[in-house]
C-alpha cells in the first residue's frame, strides 16, 4: 500500500481546493428547493466551479476502470439513492432529502466533500438519519490522531448507528485524497479500534460514512453509476477531506455553510 505524505506546500494546496469545495456546497444551498431539477443544480455548480474559482470538476467524465465516463460535474443523490446519483431533469420535490457530493480540482490538487439537504420540510425519519449521519462522520472525524488506527474511524462510526438501529453501507468506502482523486488507503466505515493502518501526520483522506435506515444492501442502476438500497430505505451521507496533523486533525473542507459540529 502506497500512502502519500504530504509536504506543506501540498497540503496548502489541499487547503484551497477544499475551501474551494466547500463554497460550492455554500453556494449551491438556496437553490436547492422543490421544483428545481438536479440538472440545473449540477449546471450551477459547474459554472460556478470553472467560471468563477478557474477550477475543475472532478467528477465530469471521471472514468476508473470498468467503469463508462460519469457524464456530470457533480453527484446528485436523492432519497433511497447511496451515493453517486446522477443529475437528470427530474425535479425536486417537498419532502425529498438528496446529497451533493462535489470535488474541486484546483492546481492539480483536489478537495472532496458532500452534504445533505433538506427539500422543504422532510419526514421526522429523514431528519433523524440526516442528523445520526453528521453525528457519525464527526465521530470518525474526531477518532483522527497521529499514532491512532484506521480502524478506530470505522469503530466509532458503527458502534454509533448500529445500535440506533441503521446500517452501514460497507461496498463504499472514504479514500486518501491528492494529486489523485482516489488515493490509498481505503478509510472503511465500520471496524476494530487499533487495527489497520497507522495513522501519520501528512495523511490526507476523505470520510464518508453511507448510513441506511434500513438494511446496509445495495445494488447499482442500470446507468452504471447511481447505487440505491436495495429495501429502498432511505440512506444519509456528509463528508468531508481531512489532515492529519501532528496533534490530531484538521478538516480542509470547512465553511461558513456547514452544519456545526455535533458538541460531542
Amino acid at each position: 500500500m502506497s500512502i502519500t505524505i504530504k509536504t506543506p506546500q501540498e497540503i496548502e494546496k489541499m487547503r484551497i481546493a477544499g475551501r474551494l469545495t466547500g463554497e460550492v456546497l455554500d453556494y449551491i444551498t438556496p437553490f436547492v428547493k422543490a421544483g428545481v431539477t438536479t440538472n440545473e443544480l449540477d449546471q450551477l455548480c459547474h459554472d460556478l466551479i470553472v467560471n468563477v474559482q478557474h477550477g475543475i470538476p472532478a467528477p465530469l467524465d471521471y472514468a476508473p476502470g470498468g467503469h463508462r465516463p460519469y457524464p456530470k460535474s457533480i453527484c446528485t443523490s436523492i432519497n433511497h439513492q447511496v451515493c453517486h446519483g446522477v443529475p437528470s431533469d427530474k425535479a425536486l420535490k417537498n419532502g425529498d432529502i438528496v446529497n451533493l457530493d462535489i470535488t474541486v480540482i484546483k492546481d492539480g490538487y483536489h478537495g472532496d466533500s458532500s452534504r445533505m439537504f433538506f427539500v422543504g420540510e422532510p419526514s421526522i425519519q429523514a431528519r433523524r438519519l440526516c442528523d445520526v449521519t453528521w453525528q457519525a462522520l464527526w465521530r470518525g472525524i474526531r477518532a483522527v490522531k497521529p499514532g491512532g488506527y484506521l480502524g478506530d474511524i470505522g469503530h466509532a462510526i458503527q458502534s454509533f448507528v448500529e445500535p440506533l438501529g441503521y446500517s452501514v453501507v460497507r461496498e463504499y468506502c472514504g479514500h486518501g485524497i491528492g494529486r489523485k482523486f482516489h488515493e490509498e488507503p481505503q478509510v472503511l466505515h465500520y471496524g476494530r479500534t487499533n487495527t489497520g493502518l497507522r495513522l501519520e501526520a501528512g495523511m490526507t483522506f476523505t470520510i464518508e460514512p453511507m448510513i441506511n435506515a434500513g438494511k446496509a444492501d445495495i445494488k447499482k442502476l442500470g446507468d452504471g453509476w447511481t447505487v440505491v438500497t436495495k429495501d429502498h430505505s432511505l440512506s444519509a451521507q456528509y463528508e468531508h477531506t481531512i489532515l492529519v496533523t501532528g496533534t490530531g486533525f484538521e478538516v480542509l473542507t470547512l465553511s461558513d455553510g456547514c452544519p456545526p459540529p455535533p458538541e460531542n
